[in-house]
């Protein structure tokens, strides 16, 4: 009895040891890097919102373009894959949207923050910002600070650097959006008093010749940030994009760009 049953166990044990020896070489064949993932199926999807001048519209061809948008396409082609932009409804959800897959990046003036560190892969700076507070003119010539607006109503585009700065400021009449460009509509129609958005985006939408002239910025937050591109945690991206990134801004492919975009280029 003793020997048949040792005879069992030792059976039982060389088919669990096979088993487990396929599934492992199984496993190391189907995992794959996310670059190579990405190169397979031969497109990288960046998840993004419309903000000017970062990701937007053309208003004559309607496709779209931006510092960002260009930026993420010459990188593509660097790549050997094509670029392809998806709107993200719930820039809160980015991160989830990241790790699911249903995006290759976060790639739209995004503010390299402890949030973006901790749940993501991210990117060598490459752009300079900071938040400014945008009002009407008759409630800008009323106010100098943050500080001196906090019982006024604030729009911003939620999950932002602009959400979290009038949070520290301890405001709490806050309406949160999905665009940055929709807190602009929400000020100049009176829907709220103000809102808090990125200089890059105030630079070109807001004043005399635009579709907002009659907005202005009330001030600066001071605190200077810089974006990144953010890719899954762990993601071998990372560093072939930063390695891009350096070749582009030595030979002034990324110099150039920020010039045309009137923005300020990380060195």
């Amino acid at each position: 009895m003793k020997r048949k049953l040792a005879l069992f166990l030792a059976i039982v044990a060389i088919f669990t040891s096979v088993l487990a020896f396929a599934g492992c070489g199984k496993s190391e064949k189907t995992t794959k890097s996310d670059m190579a993932y990405i190169k397979e199926k031969g497109t990288l999807v960046i998840g993004m919102t419309e903000t000017e001048p970062m990701n937007y519209k053309d208003k004559s061809t309607g496709e779209w373009t931006g510092f960002d948008t260009e930026f993420a396409q010459a990188v593509a082609a660097k790549l050997g894959v094509k670029a392809e932009f998806i709107v993200l409804s719930d820039w809160e959800q980015k991160f989830t949207e990241l790790d699911s897959k249903s995006i290759d990046c976060i790639w739209n003036g995004m503010t390299i923050s402890d949030e973006a560190l901790k749940n993501a892969s991210v990117t060598d700076a490459y752009v300079k910002n900071i938040q400014v507070v945008v009002a009407k003119k008759d409630i800008a010539a009323k106010y100098k600070s943050l500080d001196e607006m906090k019982d006024l109503a604030f729009a911003v585009e939620g999950g932002s650097a602009g959400n979290k700065a009038v949070e520290e400021a301890g405001i709490k009449n806050i309406i949160k959006l999905d665009t940055q460009s929709n807190t602009l509509t929400e000020v100049k129609t009176g829907a709220s008093d103000a809102c808090v958005i990125d200089i890059t985006m105030a630079n070109k939408m807001i004043g005399e010749g635009t579709s907002y002239s009659d907005l202005v910025q009330v001030c600066s937050l001071k605190k200077e940030e810089e974006y990144g591109i953010a890719f899954r945690k762990g993601s071998d991206m990372t560093a072939e994009v930063n390695k891009i990134m350096a070749e582009m801004k030595q030979d002034g492919t990324l110099d150039n760009l920020a010039k045309k975009y009137d923005l300020i280029l990380v060195k």
